[in-house]
């Protein structure tokens, strides 16, 4: 019960100061835009899962489990980031997956697995594997949808043009 309540990030606005908020911002000062946004939101939920904890009453043993949780969702991602790099696509997915069915908020797993849907249809466009091809580029068009709903701001030219192709409404 505690996890699932921490998942609603719209208790943030009710739970922050002004300080804490103008802390996070200044942090953010060195990185680009979409960066900081995807980042602002992981801040975000560490902070409001914090205030949770403090909030709620729960034993010593749910507070180190939520931790362990918490930890396991960058892990995976982590992970997913180091077979991306390393090509392994097939095991960079496994992990992405992994990584969201702890924590649904995270657009820059689903932005990853995009990058990987769009190599993997550009791959099969290569090999003239036309049917593949397709399954692969609507695959990130889903992706790219979830990661839209989740940061509407981030992905701006992206959800034109799905609105544009009619992939969107």
């Amino acid at each position: 019960m505690l996890f699932h309540t921490v998942k609603f990030l719209y208790l943030w606005d009710y739970f922050c100061t002004k300080r804490q908020l103008k802390k996070l911002y200044n942090g953010f000062l060195h990185i680009s835009r979409s960066q900081m946004n995807i980042n602002f939101i992981d801040k975000t939920f560490s902070i409001v899962a914090n205030v949770l904890l403090r909030i709620i009453l729960t034993t010593s043993r749910e507070k180190e489990s939520f931790v362990y949780y918490r930890h396991m969702v960058y892990i995976f991602y982590n992970i997913g980031l180091i077979h991306t790099g390393n090509r392994e696509h097939t095991k960079a997915l496994e992990y992405y997956f992994r990584a969201l069915e702890r924590n649904i908020f995270l657009p820059q797993a689903f932005n990853n697995m995009v990058m990987i849907c769009h190599y993997m249809g550009e791959h099969a466009i290569r090999q003239e594997d036309f049917e593949i091809m397709e399954a692969w580029f609507n695959q990130a068009i889903e992706y790219w949808k979830q990661a839209i709903m989740l940061t509407p701001g981030n992905y701006i030219e992206t959800h034109n043009w799905l609105k544009i192709t009619s992939h969107f409404e």
